[in-house]
């Protein structure tokens, strides 16, 4: 027994792997991005929604991650792949177990051959055994398995993190959201309640005979206009207010603010090159991860070709009496070694290495996609940030000037120097040039949730102290 363990222990040690080892594939990185901002600051490892510098913000981002389903999903996730990963290995160790038996037997005393006149009958027999097996993995077939398991395992610990990183986005997307929206919402309000005094005064000087009934009604045209504007805001941020509770894992809700959209600070953009893409974003060392559990698949499925050879021993006691169970005399054991290894399997082990063959290249080519979708993502996101900023700089401008356009006019009104309609057209510029206004303040700042999204930084290990 103990010559054939030192034989097993010498065969595992000196067993090879069947099958390539990994390489990570060559890929093609661009130099740069090429909208990266030339004052971009480094943001790695930050809890980089706290820019926003909205303590509410703070506060919902934490409930999201404490209570969120899909993260609670993913965790779960974690844990049955990293039980799959134990049950792969464990045939590298002696499987130990153990039996115990009891029984109660008559034999017929009428059959061909007769039971000896020594022999009891009925009898008893009681048996209790501890046994041992052990598949050596001697070709790497167990090691291939327990391999590819544990790619599969941090492949899914990157979609749990991917989650997460989604997470966070989709809040503070959701919540700059809700904000821009209860800005469009105080303009129109405000502006609806000027216009309530505009009806008010025209309607008192047409009483007097100052103004005609055109002017009043233009007037009541103009507040309508405003009126129309805030049903469908409120149902929009009624709407956003109840995703936002279901990303906090609470029930359709208000949420409670913290800042206004224009209090809000414009965090700083991330720095970040092609190449540390590669290593940040979880969908990418996710693909990775997939990639190396179908190449260590190969090698197997291609250990199949070879032999298997296991051990196998037990040592226990059995006796016809229980008092004599435990006495030396009752005292039994085997061990034996054994090898089985295919001849012809009509195809099967060829089908099993090319599916495996097949599968490291659908991983390979979903690597290679979700890289160059990343670029993508990042450069798009980088792009729409330095647009965004030119855009609400103009439209900044253009309020201002519609503003004054506004006081002008009615000063011209007021002294007799232009009709109403002069009035009329200013106004009716102004309002949805401040309604747009909070529109793309609030754009510019989910283009920059969006970047940080993107660049697969600042996030990561901020978050997992949260956790």
């Amino acid at each position: 027994m103990r010559r054939l363990l030192l034989l097993a222990l010498t065969l595992l040690l000196s067993g090879c792997l069947i099958g390539p080892d990994y390489m990570r594939p060559v890929v093609d990185v661009p130099a740069a991005f090429r909208y990266e901002d030339r004052e971009a600051q480094e943001t790695a490892n930050t809890a980089w929604w706290h820019q926003f510098q909205d303590p509410v913000l703070d506060t919902l981002i934490a409930e999201a991650l404490a209570n969120n389903r899909n993260v609670k999903i993913a965790a779960a996730n974690v844990e049955k792949a990293a039980a799959v990963l134990v049950q792969t290995r464990s045939p590298l160790w002696p499987q130990i177990g153990y039996s115990g038996s009891a029984a109660r037997e008559r034999s017929s005393e009428s059959g061909t051959v007769p039971l000896p006149a020594r022999v009891e009958n009925p009898y008893s027999a009681y048996q209790a055994l501890a046994s041992a097996s052990w598949e050596i993995d001697l070709w790497g077939r167990i090691r291939r398995l327990s391999e590819s398991a544990r790619a599969e395992l941090l492949a899914t610990e990157e979609a749990w993190h991917g989650v997460i990183l989604s997470l966070v986005a989709s809040v503070a997307g959701d919540y700059i959201q809700l904000l821009s929206l209860d800005e469009q919402l105080r303009v129109a309000r405000r502006t609806l309640d000027t216009y309530a005094e505009s009806v008010k005064l025209f309607e008192l000087r047409f009483r007097y005979g100052q103004v005609s009934l055109m002017n009043v009604e233009q007037a009541r045209s103009q507040y309508e206009t405003a009126a129309a504007a805030i049903p469908p805001l409120e149902s929009q941020i009624a709407q956003t207010e109840n995703a936002l509770s279901i990303l906090l894992g609470r029930n359709p809700g208000p949420i409670q603010r913290g800042r206004t959209i224009q209090q809000l600070t414009i965090p700083l953009v991330p720095a970040g090159v092609p190449s540390e893409v590669l290593t940040r974003r979880p969908d990418i060392r996710q693909a990775e991860q997939n990639l190396i559990a179908a190449n260590a698949q190969i090698g197997a499925a291609k250990a199949l070709f070879f032999p298997t050879i296991s051990l196998t021993g037990a040592f226990g006691y059995a006796s016809s009496d229980l008092s004599n169970l435990f006495q030396g005399g009752a005292r039994v054991w085997n061990y034996a070694g054994s090898i089985t290894g295919p001849i012809f399997t009509g195809g099967a082990i060829y089908g099993q290495i090319k599916q495996a063959e097949a599968a490291r290249k659908a991983a390979l080519f979903n690597y290679e996609g979700t890289i160059q979708s990343a670029f993508a993502d990042a450069e798009n996101s980088l792009v729409a940030r330095s647009k965004l900023a030119e855009q609400l700089r103009a439209q900044e401008r253009l309020v201002r000037a519609n503003s004054e356009y506004v006081r002008l006019a009615r000063l011209q009104y007021e002294g007799g120097y232009s009709p109403y309609s002069t009035v009329l057209q200013a106004e009716q510029q102004l309002f949805p040039s401040e309604l747009n206004e909070a529109q793309y303040r609030g754009s510019l700042c989910n283009s920059l949730v969006n970047i940080f999204k993107a660049l697969g930084g600042g996030w990561e290990a901020a978050v997992q102290k949260t956790l």
